[in-house]
């Protein structure tokens, strides 16, 4: 027992020394404006900050970027690349970087962050990807473990946030 209690004082000093939080806490204290992705297939838009309050819309996206436009206790106020906006739990979000291929046609993702490096692969519109990071006009995404480098003109969910957003 006074093992499992020194390896929990152990992991808290961790927490505590080395900034560990995880995830979920962030997205707790996290100020808005902000961007997050939805944590399941199915996600239930409400029109007000609880559960009282009817669903309005139903994502069925895993992995789709939000903003995320205001923090109210448990609940966040969510605008989509459509700019609808709704309530949606704290818990049904992850802080983890996506992106969504906007705009008509297909979209080159490329070796590199230039037009001039070699095609890997397209994407349609409307396909979500995790965002591993922008350079420049470009940023590299991976789509179910096919990686490359978009246009950022060509992604939503990508632009740096200001309170002004």
């Amino acid at each position: 027992m006074r093992l499992l209690h020194s390896l929990a004082a152990l992991a808290l000093a961790a927490v505590i020394a080395f900034g560990i939080i995880p995830v979920a806490a962030q997205a707790q204290t996290q100020e808005a404006p902000y961007w997050a992705t939805l944590r399941f297939d199915e996600v239930r838009m409400r029109v007000g900050p609880s559960r009282e309050y009817k669903i309005d819309w139903v994502y069925q996206r895993k992995g789709l970027p939000v903003k995320v436009v205001r923090v109210r206790e448990g609940w966040r106020l969510i605008q989509d690349h459509e700019g609808t906006q709704g309530w949606v739990s704290q818990s049904q979000l992850v802080l983890t970087p996506g992106a969504l291929v906007i705009g008509d046609g297909l979209v080159d993702m490329r070796e590199g962050p230039s037009a001039e490096t070699t095609l890997r692969w397209r994407a349609e519109p409307g396909v979500v990807g995790k965002l591993l990071g922008c350079r420049d006009d470009w940023c590299e995404i991976d789509v179910a473990g096919r990686t490359g480098w978009v246009a950022k003109t060509r992604l939503w969910g990508v632009e740096e946030l200001t309170p002004e957003d």
